[in-house]
């Protein structure tokens, strides 16, 4: 196989100006500062509480539906479930469409859990963003959803950035 001379960039790549270093490293910042309250509060880690807050939203997903919809790996999302039944915060059930899972539920602590952890949520959204219009939290949901978007359309392809 012959060897290929890559074009030399045109510019360098600077972390502090690369848009999915940013992203990455704000979510992650993000991520610690609820971490620390949810687990000193409630006793939840960030994939526990995330599948709290999915299952709140929806009366019973299976263990994939739970990965599709946060975006977190089949063994992060079994742990925080197992977690979550060994607390008495969800119940497990066969799925009743495919023998081979389980539909994750929340029990009623599971509920009164998240009746009391949502409220602190909004709290810290509120700090987080309050030097922040309505208007421009509106608009940076609105591109974070279209990067999501994106970034899902683009992920079975492999890319070929070209310099």
């Amino acid at each position: 196989m012959p060897h290929r001379e890559r074009a030399p960039a045109k510019q360098n790549l600077k972390l502090d100006e690369f848009l999915p270093f940013l992203l990455s490293t704000a979510s992650n910042a993000v991520s610690n500062l609820v971490a620390r309250t949810y687990q000193s509060r409630f006793g939840l880690n960030i994939p526990q509480w995330r599948l709290v807050a999915v299952l709140a939203e929806a009366h019973g997903l299976t263990q994939q539906a739970l990965c599709d919809r946060t975006l977190m790996d089949k063994v992060t999302v079994s742990r925080a479930a197992s977690a979550l039944v060994s607390r008495g915060l969800a119940s497990r059930s066969p799925n009743s469409q495919d023998g081979r899972s389980h539909t994750l539920v929340l029990t009623t602590d599971g509920r009164l859990l998240f009746d009391d952890v949502a409220p602190a949520a909004l709290a810290i959204e509120q700090v987080l963003f309050e030097a922040f219009s309505t208007k421009d939290m509106a608009q940076f949901a609105a591109f974070l959803h279209q990067v999501r978007s994106r970034a899902e359309a683009l992920s079975g392809e492999e890319l070929h950035a070209q310099p």
